[in-house]
């Protein structure tokens, strides 16, 4: 590689000595995408109208005094046809001896099927637009290869077109969740990424420092207090796509920047979110797949709703015969969990124990489309006592494709007194040494003092559900820039 970048440095120099510059700042303002022109083909050869097109060189084949080559821009690849005899002989050898696969090129001329009949442009005159001091890559082998893909992105759209299709679904998907939510009268908002508490979730934050305040600020983990205050404030429907950070393990679910959508809506409680969360799903499906059945790693998946409503408590009855109404204690527990084989911290408490178990013998057991409700109250500070069992709440996770959890729903607390007790339990555990535990957040206990009405709320990641719906295994593959160890 090193000798290919000083052969086209070399060209470089060249190009400049000629008087051409190899980087000119505009284009043609009559530039057609080549996907338009190979749709029409037909017409516009027939016409022998001039058309121009601009892109990058995919391949150069020279011939002596013709060459053929692809161009390729964003909607598409055509083949390009050089000839001495039309560009005349200096043109003819700036092109042979000074361009290079990579190279970004506006050409123009007319259009004409070879004798094998692929569409073809006979160019007439073209332009460099950027001379490239890199060459390509032509395969990836191994996984070595597989983290220099998510090191550098722009080579991996270049050499994988499959993996361009990933990112554009990705991009697709938010703009139908602006538009799901938008018709239904949400209100998108903007929160807060630096907080003075990290609030909102059970995670470990980042801290930064901000040197005007002289004070530690903490990346949010989510925004789910600042948008509570502004249905507090009277805006009933809101909603926030945006990034999140927690200071986590990497694995194929989960990577320490995420995106995720939080939305927010007064006089609702989880179930009229499930039945929301299931209208949402049906219209981003049919709107992307066209169909609500889904391939995703060997498994087929039904997203048609309703779909199944599976209580937490007897879950893990059916899966490993614990009744929570019947352990009292964390030491009772915590034997019980022992003999499961899970290694426990010294700083878990009851809650986070319930919570290993949960993920490790029920949530790779659920492949289809399915509600996990009611929490036990120690997973769940936010949310709201069931009336009938005080020691769960209005909670649901929906789970699919062996475990993955698309999204996070509670009817949220709003009794004050209640959710200051709820700050204080978890303030216990943080000074135990749960670095995941929750802050307490003195600001949100006052704002619900001024009160929240009946209200749920929902966190679904936005990342998660793009793999699903593009059937990847792993996060990173849709995730344009994932988190990686910096490279000595």
């Amino acid at each position: 590689m090193i000798d290919e970048e000083k052969d086209r440095l070399i060209k470089l120099k060249k190009i400049v000595a000629k008087g051409v510059l190899p980087y000119p700042a505009s284009v043609s303002d009559n530039r057609q995408p080549i996907e338009k022109i190979v749709l029409n083909f037909d017409q516009l050869s027939k016409a022998q109208e001039i058309i121009i097109l601009s892109g990058r060189l995919r391949s150069i084949r020279l011939h002596g005094g013709s060459s053929f080559t692809h161009l390729e821009d964003e909607s598409g690849r055509i083949q390009l046809y050089f000839k001495k005899d039309i560009l005349g002989e200096v043109n003819y050898d700036f092109f042979k001896k000074l361009i290079d696969i990579g190279d970004f090129i506006e050409t123009q001329g007319k259009l004409f099927a070879t004798h094998k009949g692929e569409k073809t442009l006979l160019v007439e005159k073209f332009t460099l637009l950027t001379k490239a001091l890199l060459p390509l890559p032509e395969k990836w082998h191994g996984l070595s290869d597989v983290e220099i893909r998510y090191r550098q992105r722009y080579l991996d759209i270049i050499a994988n077109p499959e993996v361009k299709k990933f990112f554009k679904i990705g991009s697709l998907v938010i703009k139908l969740l602006r538009n799901f939510f938008d018709e239904r009268g949400f209100y998108e908002v903007e929160t807060p990424i630096l907080q003075p508490i990290a609030g909102g979730a059970n995670a470990r934050p980042f801290i930064t420092y901000h040197n005007s305040l002289k004070t530690n600020f903490y990346l949010r983990i989510a925004p789910e207090l600042y948008l509570k205050r502004l249905v507090i404030g009277g805006m009933e429907k809101v909603y926030e796509i945006g990034r999140c950070f927690r200071n986590e393990g990497i694995d194929r679910i989960h990577n320490p920047e995420f995106t995720q959508i939080e939305f927010y809506q007064g006089y609702a409680d989880y179930n009229d979110f499930m039945a929301l969360t299931e209208e949402l799903l049906v219209y981003l499906l049919e709107k992307i797949e066209k169909t609500l059945v889904i391939e995703y790693q060997g498994r087929t998946l039904n997203f048609k709703p309703p779909y199944p409503r599976l209580d937490f408590c007897q879950a893990l009855i059916k899966e490993i015969n614990l009744d929570l109404d019947k352990i009292k204690t964390r030491e009772e527990l915590t034997g019980f969990a022992k003999k499961k084989g899970l290694k426990i911290e010294k700083s878990w408490g009851k809650g986070k124990i319930i919570d290993e178990l949960y993920k490790e013998y029920v949530r790779p057991k659920i492949i289809q489309p399915t509600f996990i409700i009611n929490h036990p109250i120690e997973l769940s500070p936010l949310a709201k006592q069931i009336p009938s069992r005080p020691n769960y709440v209005e909670r649901f996770q929906l789970l699919v494709g062996g475990g993955i959890e698309l999204g996070n729903a509670f009817s949220e607390l709003n009794d004050p007194l209640e959710q200051e007790r709820r700050f204080l339990e978890q303030q216990k555990l943080r000074q135990a040494g749960d670095e995941e535990a929750q802050m307490i957040d003195f600001d949100f206990i006052e704002a619900l003092k001024h009160g929240l009405p009946p209200t749920a709320g929902e966190g679904i990641g936005i990342d998660r559900l793009v793999a699903l719906l593009t059937n990847n295994h792993n996060i990173k593959e849709i995730i344009l820039f994932p988190t990686l160890k910096p490279k000595k």
